[in-house]
C-alpha cells in the first residue's frame, strides 16, 4: 500500500524524537535545485539544506565519486593510513593555502575541534595559564548543539534546560568593535569565534569591515580569529569563503556543510602548523572523520564548486535576487527587511493580519517552494548555487504571488 505524506509525518511522530518542528512536506526525491514530495509534487529547494547542498541534490559528478569509492572501501578509522585521506587534505589546504587539514563530521564537531586547537595552542604557545582560556565568542550566534558549543549560546530554545554549562567563554554583542576591543584586553583570551554572517540568526550581515577590523585587533593583541563558516563557506556568500570578501585569512577555519554537497557528513578545520601542531597523537580525534568515502566525496565537491564557478554565480544572482525581494518591500507591507550576500539572504517578516513568517512559508510550499523560518519572524532564502537566473525569477514570481495571496 503507498504511503502518503501524512503516514510518513504520522511514523516520525510515533517513532522518532520531537526534536524537530519540520515544515510538513515528506521528500522523496531531488535534483539540482529541485525537489519532489512522496505525491509527486515538485519545489524549488530554497533552503539547501542549510547551505549543505550548494552544488544542488545529488550532483552527478558527486555521486559518481561517491560510488565509485563505495565500490572499494568505505573506512578503515585513523588507526591506519589510507590512499584518499592525504589527496582531500592536499587539495583543500592548497585550495584555501593552509598548512594542515584536520577532518571531522559534522559541523558541531569541526566548532569543537576549533575551539580545543585554540585552548592548546594558547596555553603552549601563548602562556595562558592552564585552565584559564578564555574565548570571545558573539551574542545570536549558532555553532551547533554540543553541550560546549550550547554554553556560548544566548538563545533560550538551544541552553535553556541543559546546564551546567561549559566555562571558558566571554558572549559580546556581534558587529561590535568596542565591545570586541574591550574584550580582548584580557591576557587570557586566547581567540575568537566568530561568524562572517550569522545564519541562524536570520541572515545577519555586519558593516563593511568588521571582519577585517576585529582581524587586526585579535592580531594586535596574539588572538587567534576563529571563522565558523560552516554555513556561509564554499561559494555561499559570493566568494569561496564569506572572510574573502574582507581579504581576512582566519587563524583557524572550520568548513562543513557543502563540503560533501550534501552527500555525507564531512566537515574539516585549517590552520598552520604552528597552531595545528599544537594537536598530538591521541589528544583528539574521530572513528569516521577522514575516512576514504568521505575524503573521495569532498574532493569532487571542491572541484563542482571550483569548475562551475558556483561562487561567481551566487555574487551575480544574489544581487538580482535581493533587488527583486526590495521591489516587493515597496509593495507589500509584509515585508519589513531584505539584507544578506550572495545567495544567503533573508527577508523580516512584519506580521499582517496574525500572518506569520511560518504561514508565510507553508504558502509558498503550497505554490511550489521550500523555504524555512527562522526567530518566528525571518525566512532565509538559500537556494543551490547551482540555479540559474531564469529558475531564479520563476522563484521570485512564486515568492510574489505568494504575498499577494496573503495579501
Amino acid at each position: 500500500m503507498t504511503k502518503s505524506s501524512q503516514d510518513f509525518v504520522q511514523l516520525e511522530h510515533e517513532y522518532g524524537a520531537h526534536n524537530y518542528h519540520p515544515l510538513p512536506a515528506v521528500l522523496k526525491k531531488g535534483k539540482g535545485v529541485f525537489l519532489w514530495d512522496v505525491e509527486g509534487k515538485k519545489y524549488y529547494d530554497f533552503l539547501s539544506a542549510y547551505s549543505a547542498v550548494n552544488q544542488g541534490h545529488c550532483h552527478p559528478k558527486i555521486i559518481k565519486a561517491l560510488r565509485k569509492q563505495a565500490k572499494k572501501l568505505t573506512l578503515t578509522s585513523r588507526a591506519f593510513y589510507n590512499d584518499s585521506l592525504g589527496k582531500f587534505e592536499k587539495y583543500l589546504a592548497e585550495m584555501l593555502g593552509y598548512d594542515k587539514v584536520l577532518p571531522m563530521n559534522s559541523g558541531a564537531e569541526g566548532v569543537e575541534t576549533a575551539i580545543k586547537l585554540c585552548r592548546k595552542w594558547a596555553y603552549e604557545k601563548k602562556g595562558v595559564p592552564e585552565n584559564e582560556a578564555v574565548i570571545v565568542v558573539c551574542r545570536e550566534n549558532f555553532h551547533g548543539r554540543t553541550i560546549t558549543i550550547i554554553s556560548v549560546s544566548t538563545d533560550p530554545a538551544s541552553y535553556k534546560g541543559f546546564g551546567p554549562y561549559t566555562p571558558g567563554f566571554k558572549i559580546i554583542p556581534y558587529n561590535d568593535l568596542k565591545e570586541l576591543e574591550s574584550a580582548l584586553k584580557n591576557h587570557n583570551v586566547a581567540g575568537f569565534l566568530v561568524e562572517p554572517i550569522q545564519g541562524e540568526a536570520g541572515v545577519n550581515v555586519p558593516d563593511d569591515g568588521y571582519l577585517s577590523a576585529a582581524f587586526d585587533l585579535c592580531k594586535k593583541n596574539n588572538i587567534l580569529f576563529i571563522a565558523d563558516e560552516v554555513q556561509t563557506g564554499l561559494g555561499r556568500t559570493g566568494k569561496m569563503l564569506a572572510c574573502d570578501h574582507e581579504g581576512v585569512r582566519p587563524d583557524i577555519l572550520v568548513l562543513g556543510k557543502a563540503l560533501s554537497g550534501g552527500v555525507l557528513p564531512v566537515s574539516a578545520v585549517l590552520a598552520d602548523d604552528e597552531i595545528m601542531l599544537c594537536i598530538k597523537p591521541g589528544e583528539h580525534g574521530s572513528t569516521f572523520g577522514g575516512n576514504p568515502l568521505a575524503c573521495k566525496v569532498a574532493i569532487a565537491a571542491l572541484k563542482v564548486l571550483k569548475d562551475e564557478r558556483l561562487a561567481e554565480n551566487a555574487e551575480r544572482l544574489g544581487k538580482i535576487f535581493r533587488n527583486e525581494m526590495k521591489k516587493l518591500q515597496k509593495e507589500y507591507d509584509m515585508v519589513e527587511l531584505v539584507r544578506g550576500k550572495g545567495l544567503l539572504n533573508a527577508v523580516v517578516i512584519r506580521p499582517k493580519n496574525k500572518k506569520t513568517a511560518w504561514d508565510v512559508c507553508v504558502a509558498l510550499k503550497k505554490n511550489g517552494l521550500l523555504a524555512k523560518p527562522t526567530h518566528e519572524h525571518i525566512i532565509r532564502f538559500a537556494p543551490p548555487l547551482v540555479i540559474t537566473e531564469d529558475q531564479l525569477l520563476e522563484a521570485v514570481e512564486i515568492i510574489h504571488d505568494t504575498l499577494k495571496s496573503i495579501k
